[in-house]
C-alpha cells in the first residue's frame, strides 16, 4: 500500500461573498489525509476544472441547480481526475484506476466508490481531456438544434469552456459560418486565429446587433446560447425565418456584479420571434443519452488532429483561487484547468 503524504492542500470558503467573490474569500489549507471508510476510495486528484458557476455554491443559493450550498469552512467543489489510491477489497476499484468524479479542488478527495466514473486511459489521448465540456456542447447541437450542414452558428462567450467547444464542434459537423461573441478583440483575435471562428463581436465595442449584422449578413440560422441578456437579444434581431436557439446557460445573471446570480432576466420583442417562427429551447445534456459516443467521436478526432481541446492548464492548487476570479472575469479562452 502506497505511503501518503502527512499532509495534502485543499481551498477552503473563508467567508461568503457580498457580490462576486474575491482572493481574501478563500484559504488553500493544510490538513492530513481523510481515511476512506466503508464503500469509499481515496483518490489523488491530478486536476480539476475551475467553472464559473461555481460562483452559485460560494453564494449560498442554488436554486434549480444540481449544486449543493457551499457554506464558510467548506471545502470547493468541481469536477476532476485522479488515480485511485486505495479501495475496497472486492470492489471494481483498484489503486491505479483512472478515475472521474466532483470532489476537486484539494489534492486527495474521499469519494463514495459509486461517485467514481472509471475511466479509459486509452479512451482519450491526454487524461486532462476528460475534463473538456464537449459533450454538453455536442448533444446541443446535435439533440438540442439538430444543426445542418451550412448553418450559420453564433455562439455567445464563444471564449468559455462550453463556448470555446461549441464553436469548434460546429465547424466539424459542418456549419457553414461560426460566429462567436466575447469580451475582448484581443480574445476575438484568439477565437478566430486559435479556434476557427469566422468572426468574432466584441461586447461593449458598439452595439452588438449591428456588430452581429455586419458579421452574418444573411442572418443566423442556430443560436448556441451561453449568456442570455444582450446577446440573445442581437440573436432574436439577426435570426433568419426558422431558426432554432439552444439555451444552456446563463452567464449574464450568473456573473452579475449584482444579486445571487440565480436570475438572469431579458426583454425580448416577441412579434419577431413569431414572425421569423424562432423555435427556442432551453437544454441539458444530462436528460439525453450519448456520453459514450462523443467521448468515442471526440477520442477519434483528437487522434486524428481534426479537434483540439481550448483549455488553459494552471500548474498548483495555490493558484487555483486567483484562477477562479480570472474565469469569472473571463481573462481566458477554454475550459481552465487546475493540475496538481
Amino acid at each position: 500500500m502506497a505511503a501518503l503524504p502527512a499532509t495534502q492542500r485543499e481551498v477552503r470558503l473563508v467567508a461568503r461573498p457580498d457580490g462576486l467573490p474575491r482572493l481574501e474569500h478563500f484559504a488553500v489549507v493544510e490538513t492530513p489525509p481523510a481515511s476512506p471508510g466503508d464503500g469509499e476510495v481515496l483518490v489523488r486528484n491530478r486536476f480539476f476544472q475551475v467553472f464559473a458557476t461555481l460562483r452559485l455554491l460560494i453564494s449560498g443559493v442554488t436554486q434549480d441547480t444540481p449544486f449543493p450550498v457551499l457554506s464558510p469552512g467548506d471545502t470547493l467543489l468541481g469536477s476532476a481526475v485522479g488515480e485511485v489510491v486505495r479501495a475496497p477489497d472486492g470492489g471494481p476499484l483498484r489503486p491505479g484506476d483512472l478515475v472521474a468524479h466532483g470532489l476537486g479542488w484539494r489534492e486527495y478527495a474521499v469519494v463514495p466508490a459509486d461517485g467514481c466514473t472509471p475511466l479509459d486511459p486509452e479512451a482519450l489521448p491526454d487524461p486532462i481531456a476528460h475534463l473538456q465540456r464537449g459533450w454538453t456542447a455536442y448533444a446541443a447541437l446535435t439533440r438540442g438544434v439538430e444543426l445542418r450542414p451550412g448553418d450559420t452558428v453564433f455562439v455567445s462567450a464563444g471564449g468559455s469552456g462550453i463556448g470555446a467547444m461549441a464553436g469548434v464542434i460546429a465547424k466539424r459537423l459542418g456549419a457553414g459560418r461560426v460566429i462567436a461573441s466575447t469580451s475582448s478583440q484581443e480574445k476575438a483575435d484568439r477565437l478566430v486565429a486559435e479556434l476557427g471562428y469566422d468572426e468574432a463581436v466584441v461586447r461593449g465595442a458598439g452595439p452588438l446587433g449591428e456588430q452581429l449584422a455586419k458579421a452574418a449578413p444573411d442572418g443566423i440560422d442556430v443560436f448556441f446560447d451561453n449568456v442570455g441578456g444582450e446577446q440573445l437579444q442581437a440573436a432574436v434581431e439577426a435570426a433568419r425565418p426558422g431558426a432554432r436557439f439552444v439555451l444552456i446557460g446563463a452567464l449574464s445573471g450568473q456573473l452579475s456584479e449584482h444579486g445571487t446570480g440565480t436570475s438572469a432576466p431579458v426583454q425580448l420583442d416577441s412579434m419577431p420571434l413569431i414572425r421569423k417562427r424562432i423555435e427556442i429551447r432551453g437544454f441539458s445534456s444530462d436528460d439525453v443519452d450519448g456520453g459514450a459516443e462523443w467521448t468515442e467521436t471526440f477520442g477519434a478526432w483528437l487522434r486524428a488532429g481534426e479537434n483540439v481541446f481550448p483549455h488553459a492548464r494552471i500548474k498548483g492548487i495555490e493558484q487555483a483561487p486567483r484562477a477562479l476570479l480570472e474565469v469569472i472575469e473571463g481573462r481566458h479562452v477554454g475550459a481552465v484547468i487546475v493540475e496538481l
